[in-house]
């Protein structure tokens, strides 16, 4: 029985000790941050080893030298205060003692102090943004496995959804400061190698920081469940020597200088039907196919079909506006630092013409020229108008303030009185097709894509009595919100039209059937 025991001991004793060549232990990293965090790793795992062991070997000497068999008879005592006192004070001083080296740790890893050099780092669906302050250098870094790897119609490359089209370049010996948010959910920057994990959050900016020791490629993910593609977000870093950094950030600066030239060259070329749409299809492969799909269907309830949608069937300068401008609230990015001129030509003009759009429109480089020139002419007169506006404020106040009075009171009797006969009346399918997409943006995420809501949390809208009861009701509840619930007031968010055709899309969708076609002149006229 003691060999028994031995052996279990030189197990118990062995497993901890070799957990550092372990292949699932916590690696060293390369910086002086990762190993602090490191060495703290493996000191609270031989404490709480070391627990462990005793704990369990008293525990099961116990059983089996003092069972019953053996003539052991239970002590017969109430308590013990001694005993009482040392499982409280020694735990005590164990929690004491690891605490003050994992304090140091963190206090180290949140000061960002003192750095050479700053990045701001952008999470978007489903891509890096780096802007390194100071150096006038920006660039996407986007997953660059192949289509075909991810589809199983090719072996895995050995680094498989690890590998991007632009890697972050950083030196060595230099205190890196890293600026983090977001332009959609939250998602989160984690490099193993450097014991960094910061959440990027719209609307906010994190702050970390790293210093790293070894030149090399290091890998890591978005480790925040972020969408569809959460996993198709990987993040790679190459540090680089000093002097190589240096030679990097003129490289870029050259790279940048020639794409602009070739940029400048592009707007007086016209090219061919054929070429815009080869080229623009593989744009959109890369770029738009992780959720309008190849195919162009979108996923419905989520990201709207391609497929005669009313942006590639409408004018041209609609469609150029929302893939160079995006769709504010939606997943829909804005793509004008991430394409070129030429690149958001041809994709434009690809899905105008692919999956049977057939429009026959060419959109060329210049196109795209004219709308961003037109776009910096309306930003100047608006940075104009509002620096006139500060500068009247500044020395006309009371006037200024009189005035906004009087422009607010005539907007509000301007909008109090606005004809309702003014407004469109829709057809049936215009406002189920309008509907669908206002749904799908603004009310899927808490009442689903089916409608069928979450039970316990968000109702579901089949059968529900709001949608299956009056029409006045389900516009109040849509325009005002419902105090002390999660549903906002959308008066301000969705125009009269959107209005309508949500009320109408959710009032005969999912069975509801109700025949009722609800006009934004309902709307607008709604408590009047």
């Amino acid at each position: 029985m003691k060999q028994w025991l031995y052996c279990l001991l030189v197990v118990c004793v062995a497993l901890p000790l070799g957990a550092t060549a372990m292949p699932l232990n916590m690696t060293q990293g390369v910086t002086d941050i990762s190993g602090q965090v490191y060495h703290l790793h493996m000191t609270i795992l031989y404490i709480c080893c070391a627990i462990g062991l005793v704990v369990f070997g008293i525990m099961i000497y116990s059983m089996i030298y003092h069972r019953k068999s053996k003539g052991a008879v239970a002590a017969n005592f109430h308590e013990s205060t001694k005993v009482e006192i040392a499982w409280t004070v020694i735990p005590f001083i164990i929690l004491i003692a690891m605490a003050i080296p994992a304090t140091k740790t963190l206090i180290a890893m949140e000061d960002p102090s003192d750095a050479d050099l700053t990045i701001k780092i952008t999470g978007s669906q489903w891509k890096w943004h780096y802007s390194y302050f100071d150096k006038d250098i920006e660039f996407y870094s986007s997953l660059s496995t192949p289509r075909e790897q991810i589809d199983g119609s090719e072996a895995k490359g050995e680094h498989y959804l690890l590998e991007v089209d632009k890697p972050l370049v950083l030196p060595i010996n230099q205190k890196v400061r890293f600026l983090m948010t977001s332009d959609d959910v939250i998602h989160s920057w984690w490099v193993p190698a450097f014991a960094v994990k910061k959440d990027a959050n719209p609307g906010f900016i994190n702050e970390t920081w790293t210093r790293i020791d070894k030149p090399g490629i290091y890998r890591g993910q978005c480790a925040e469940l972020c969408g569809k593609d959460h996993g198709f977000m990987p993040i790679v870093v190459q540090a680089l020597s000093e002097d190589d950094f240096d030679n990097w950030l003129v490289e870029q600066k050259q790279l940048a200088s020639n794409a602009a030239a070739a940029a400048a060259a592009s707007m007086t070329q016209t090219l061919s039907l054929g070429d815009l749409t080869s080229q623009g299809e593989q744009i959109y492969i890369a770029r738009c196919a992780a959720c309008h799909q190849p195919n162009g269907a979108g996923l419905p309830g989520v990201f709207p079909s391609l497929i005669g949608s009313p942006i590639i069937k409408g004018p041209v300068e609609g469609h150029l506006n929302i893939v160079i401008n995006g769709k504010p609230g939606t997943a829909m990015q804005a793509f004008a630092k991430q394409l070129s001129a030429q690149e958001i030509a041809a994709v434009i003009t690809f899905e105008r013409n692919a999956w049977g759009n057939n429009s026959g429109d060419l959109v060329q480089a210049a196109d795209i020229g004219k709308f961003l020139g037109s776009n910096e002419a309306k930003t100047e007169a608006n940075k104009a108008v509002a620096d006139v506006t500060s500068t009247i404020a500044a020395t006309t106040t009371d006037i200024t303030d009189a005035v906004t009075e009087k422009a607010t009171q005539a907007v509000e009797t301007v909008a109090k009185v606005a004809p309702a006969e003014d407004l469109p009346t829709l057809t049936m399918e215009q406002l189920m097709t309008e509907g669908e997409q206002v749904y799908a943006t603004t009310c899927a995420a808490c009442h689903q894509a089916t409608g069928a809501g979450l039970p316990g949390a968000f109702p579901s809208l089949i059968g529900s009595p709001v949608v299956s009861g009056p029409v006045s009701g389900h516009i109040d509840i849509v325009m005002h919100g419902k105090p002390g619930t999660a549903m906002q007031a959308f008066s301000s968010q969705l125009s009269p039209r959107k209005m309508a055709a949500v009320i109408t899309y959710e009032r005969n969708a999912w069975g509801n059937n109700s025949g009722e076609a609800v006009q934004p002149a309902d709307v607008a006229s709604h408590g009047q």
